[in-house]
């Protein structure tokens, strides 16, 4: 939901701004004049020497009794709609934890951050890997997923890397939590060294 609803608001705030900039710059550059069109009634910046928001607009409604509890819900408004995007952003979409088919029809729960300690645990103990971290998210109930960041080390080859994590880290982690799936995002950055001298 967090990812749709930046998209949306990308989208929206790229087309008020391009509308707005467009409005500004046939205005600016005075182009029905030079180009010898018209500009409808309601177009906001009619040339060079038009301001954003004039006299009138900024007074119109300032002696009415409506007017500054409008603008102050519309403003409240704005601000928790920020206060909840930015949170959304902050929060961490991990997973705390996973059902476990115990066999007995019950179930039993797996703490995430148990699997995820020991998916970073059987990483790192792999030959060329100098950290990983582990995230799980997902649902629960239905297949959750895993993303591992992986630091290599200079001599590691990340085919190699790749291949071992999806044959024995990941296929352990799926195994004992009893899950059909386990769909796993892999990013895998080089660990900084300093260049070597050859003598």
């Amino acid at each position: 939901m967090v990812r749709t609803a930046n998209r949306v608001l990308l989208g929206l705030a790229g087309l008020g701004l391009f509308a707005l900039g467009g409005a500004v710059l046939v205005g600016a550059l005075d182009l029905p004049r030079h180009w010898g069109f018209d500009l409808p009634g309601w177009w906001p910046f009619r040339g060079p020497d038009d301001v954003v928001l004039g006299d009138e607009g900024r007074t119109r409604w300032r002696d009415d009794g409506w007017w500054w509890p409008v603008v102050f819900a519309v403003l409240a408004v704005l601000l928790a709609l920020m206060l909840w995007w930015l949170l959304a952003q902050l929060r961490r979409h991990r997973l705390s934890e996973v059902l476990v088919d115990s066999g007995d029809g019950a179930g039993a729960l797996l703490r995430g951050r148990a699997l995820e300690g020991v998916l970073a645990a059987e990483a790192e103990a792999m030959d060329g890997v100098s950290r990983a971290d582990v995230v799980l998210t997902g649902r629960r109930r239905t297949a959750p997923e895993v993303r591992v960041g992986v630091v290599l080390e200079p001599y590691a080859g990340p085919a190699e890397v790749l291949g071992r994590m999806n044959d024995e880290a990941l296929r352990h982690a799926r195994d004992s939590a009893g899950l059909e799936r386990l769909p796993a995002e892999v990013r895998v950055t080089a660990a900084r060294h300093g260049a070597e001298r050859a003598v």
